[in-house]
C-alpha cells in the first residue's frame, strides 16, 4: 500500500530540473548513431526547425535528412511512450493504493499486446484499428487482474483493495501469463507474421513520424485526464470515507483514472510494443525525490518517463553497435532488479 500521501517536497526547481534532464537526453538521443555530428550542430539544426527561428547548422542535406527522418521522430516517440507508461503507472498506483501497480504487471500491457496481435493478424491493412484494439485489451487485462485479486483477497480474508500488494501482483502475473499464452497461440497460427509480431513484442520506437502522429491524440487526452486528477488521488489516499466527506466521489475518480491510464498504456503499446517496468521505476524514483503528492508525482513521472526511455533507447542503439538491442531488453535489465528492491521495501513496511 502506498498509504497516505506525504507532503510534497517539490518546488518549481524539480520540474525545471526534470525538463533540463529531458532536454539533455533528447540531444544525446539525436547524437547517437553511426554518423558523427557535433552537439552544437545538432542544437543549431533543431533551432532552425523551430518557427520564426533561422540558424545555420552547417550540416549537409544528407545529415539533415538523417536527423529529421530517423533520429528526431525516434527520440520523440520514445519520449511520448516513456512519459505515458510512467504516468499510467503512477495513475494505477493511485487507484489501487499499491506501489507495485504497473501497466506491465497488472495485465494492461499483455491485454493490449494480445489485442494488438489479433489486429495485426486479422486486420493487417487497418493500422487505425490498432489503438482501439489495444485500448480494449488494456482495459480488459486490468479488469481481469483486479477482479481476480479482489476475489482472492476476500476469500483469504485479507480485505483491502485487490487483497493487498502480493495478491494484486500475483493476480496480474497470472493474467499476464494467461493472455501471453493466448497471444503465443495466435502467433503460431500466422507464422508469416512472426517477425513483425516479435519485433513489436520486444519494443521498438523507430517507426518514424507515422507512429508519432498515431499516438499523439490518445496521449494528449490521457495525459490531460491524469494530470487533472492529481489532487483527487491525493484525497483518495486518505481513504474512501474521508474522501466522501470532502465531496469526492471515489468510484468516479477511480474509474476515470483507470480509463485514462489504460488509454495511455494502450496508445503506448500500440506504437512501441511491450516495454516493461517504466511504470514502476520512474514513479518510485519521483516519490523518493520529490514527495508522495500525486499533484507532483504525475507531471514529474511524465517528464521523467520520457527522459528514461529516450536514454534506454540510446543505450539500445549504441551498446552493441552497429547492431541494436530491443529497447524492452534494456528496460528489463534496469527494471527487474529495481522491482525486486521495491518489493523488498514494501514487504518490510507491511511487516
Amino acid at each position: 500500500m502506498t498509504g497516505k500521501a506525504q507532503p510534497s517536497r517539490a518546488r518549481p526547481v524539480w520540474v525545471a530540473g526534470a525538463l533540463a534532464v529531458l532536454a539533455l537526453t533528447m540531444v544525446a538521443g539525436l547524437l547517437g548513431g553511426a554518423a558523427d555530428i557535433s552537439p552544437w550542430q545538432v542544437v543549431l539544426q533543431v533551432a532552425d526547425w523551430l518557427p520564426f527561428v533561422s540558424a545555420d547548422s552547417g550540416l549537409a542535406p544528407v545529415e539533415q535528412g538523417l536527423l529529421y527522418e530517423l533520429r528526431l521522430p525516434r527520440v520523440l516517440v520514445a519520449a511520448v511512450v516513456g512519459g505515458l507508461l510512467a504516468m499510467a503507472g503512477a495513475g494505477y498506483q493511485g487507484v489501487f493504493r499499491n506501489p507495485l501497480a504497473d501497466p506491465y504487471l497488472l495485465g494492461a500491457a499483455s491485454g493490449a499486446g494480445l489485442a494488438t496481435t489479433l489486429a495485426i493478424v486479422l486486420l493487417p491493412g487497418a493500422s487505425g484499428s490498432i489503438p482501439v484494439a489495444a485500448f480494449a485489451g488494456a482495459v480488459g487485462g486490468v479488469f481481469l487482474a483486479y477482479t481476480l485479486g479482489n476475489a482472492a483477497g476476500r476469500s483469504g480474508g485479507t480485505g483491502g483493495t485487490g487483497g493487498g500488494t502480493a495478491t494484486l501482483v500475483l493476480a496480474g502475473v497470472a493474467v499476464t501469463s494467461f493472455l501471453t499464452a493466448i497471444q503465443t497461440f495466435v502467433q503460431q497460427l500466422k507464422v508469416e507474421e512472426l517477425e513483425r509480431i516479435y519485433s513489436w513484442i520486444l519494443g521498438d520506437v523507430g517507426g518514424g513520424w507515422d507512429q508519432l502522429l498515431l499516438v499523439l491524440p490518445y496521449a494528449a487526452v490521457s495525459s490531460v485526464l491524469l494530470l487533472l486528477h492529481g489532487r483527487m488521488l491525493d484525497v483518495l489516499s486518505v481513504g474512501d470515507e474521508e474522501a466522501g466527506s470532502l465531496g469526492v466521489r471515489a468510484g468516479r475518480v477511480r474509474l476515470t483514472v483507470l480509463v485514462a491510464a489504460s488509454l495511455a498504456t494502450a496508445s503506448a503499446v500500440a506504437v512501441s510494443g511491450l516495454i516493461g517496468f517504466v511504470g514502476v521505476v520512474v514513479p518510485h524514483v519521483v516519490r523518493r525525490l520529490a514527495g508522495g503528492s500525486y499533484r507532483i508525482v504525475l507531471p514529474l513521472s511524465l517528464i521523467g518517463g520520457a527522459a528514461f526511455l529516450v536514454a534506454a533507447d540510446l543505450i539500445a542503439r549504441t551498446v552493441i553497435a552497429p547492431a541494436e538491442l530491443p529497447i524492452g531488453v534494456v528496460t528489463m535489465f534496469v527494471g527487474a532488479p529495481f522491482f525486486v528492491g521495491v518489493l523488498r521495501m514494501t514487504r518490510r513496511v507491511a511487516t
